[in-house]
């Protein structure tokens, strides 16, 4: 079994609009403690994220209590996108419509074919691990989405303001056994 944390960012700064470089607020940065203290306990062999500063800065401090390097992973980064003061109208035809896109972003489908590969990639290369993955909301309703078509636009919407948010996935080889969505502030 292979069982992978995905940590969905703790709460960035909106006033930043360039997306790889968007930090965490201080409340984004204090909530990390939230991530590390969840994770102490299960035996993480590996920790990797996506490039984005907000993904890769919610799972440091973690990283650093063991002593562990952060792999980054391009395929797990957040869908490209024009930038939207309301992204719910567009995200919702996304859903309706996994095909559909703006010029120059991404539909749902190719962020969901670019993350469930990087996922494979890390099937292949750690199993039996415990894994922790640095991720976006997005990105991850994709992840779900492909092992439950059930999770759809209302699931997202539950999860959308909650920051840092865990998903935790159990594999036995590529089939996903268990999906289990986790509420750190309700912990």
């Amino acid at each position: 079994m292979t069982t992978v944390y995905f940590v969905r960012h703790a709460e960035s700064d909106r006033s930043t609009i360039e997306d790889r470089s968007r930090p965490l607020t201080a409340k984004g940065q204090a909530d990390c403690a939230l991530v590390s203290e969840f994770l102490h306990d299960k035996n993480i062999d590996v920790v990797l994220s996506s490039p984005y500063k907000r993904a890769v800065d919610t799972i440091t401090d973690f990283a650093e209590s063991l002593g562990m390097t952060i792999h980054e992973v391009e395929g797990f980064r957040e869908r490209e996108r024009a930038w939207m003061e309301d992204m719910r109208p567009y995200t919702k035809k996304q859903w309706a419509d996994f095909s559909y896109k703006h010029p120059g972003g991404e539909s749902l489908a190719e962020v969901q074919e670019r993350n469930v590969a990087a996922l494979n990639d890390v099937l292949d290369r750690h199993k039996n691990k415990n894994i922790v993955i640095g991720t976006h909301g997005m990105a991850l309703s994709t992840i779900i989405n492909f092992y439950d078509k059930n999770y759809g636009f209302d699931d997202w919407m539950e999860m959308v303001f909650v920051n840092p948010w865990v998903a935790k996935l159990v594999f036995e080889d590529y089939d996903c056994v268990e999906i289990e969505k986790i509420d750190l502030f309700e912990l």
